[in-house]
């Protein structure tokens, strides 16, 4: 894409008076059509299927349906439009999610005016566009231990082993001389770094894993 090829846009957000703004925004710039407004997830994947842009600014937190959900649905359907989320959202629970349905960027409203139009077309040529703070909190993710590779504490490896033999939380709170509670929350622990829910899971894949015997 060139310097002077025009980008068709679809906004999506489900305040007027943001979607009026972001209108006026890309309309007096040059290089630059908006095709049609969206309040909702729904409405946007109806639209893009019946417009085809090149670039879907999405929001995420929309009453009605959510900038994920359609996300995900526009990746399903094979849309040739390129999804730059724009929220005012940075959360984990924001980021990945929508990184993960298939989102080619991720920006911040408080974007500056340039920056924003330097990443619609990035995003229409399909390079990966991600605001700083995003950035970083992506890295962070990606370089967390993922489920089950994290290592057993001492304690949790006692745990473990009195599980295995079948003893229950009171009789392992009597033996290591701890509290119940604090049985409870051993388990917890080594549930979530073996990435099991139930005791059978955790001892099934300790032993698959060679934790145990």
């Amino acid at each position: 894409m060139t310097d002077d090829t025009t980008v068709s846009l679809l906004i999506v957000d489900d305040h007027p008076v943001v979607r009026d703004g972001l209108r006026g925004m890309f309309e007096s710039a040059p290089g630059f059509t908006v095709l049609a407004e969206a309040a909702d997830g729904v409405e946007a994947v109806e639209r893009a299927a019946a417009l085809d842009p090149d670039v879907i600014l999405m929001d995420l937190r929309m009453p009605g349906g959510a900038g994920v959900d359609a996300i995900r649905e526009l990746t399903r359907r094979g849309a040739r439009a390129r999804v730059l989320v724009l929220t005012t959202y940075d959360t984990d629970s924001d980021t990945l999610p929508a990184i993960e349905a298939g989102a080619t960027g991720y920006l911040l409203k408080d974007a500056p005016r340039d920056e924003l139009f330097t990443a619609v077309r990035a995003a229409a040529e399909g390079r990966t566009v991600l605001s700083p703070a995003v950035a970083s909190r992506l890295v962070s993710a990606v370089r967390a231990p993922a489920p089950g590779n994290e290592a057993l504490s001492a304690r949790e490896r006692e745990v473990l082993v009195l599980v295995a033999r079948g003893t229950s939380n009171r009789e392992i709170a009597r033996e290591l001389f701890i509290s119940e509670a604090t049985v409870k929350t051993h388990l917890t622990h080594l549930y979530g770094k073996l990435g099991v829910k139930d005791r059978a899971a955790a001892v099934a894949v300790a032993y698959d894993r060679g934790i145990l015997g």
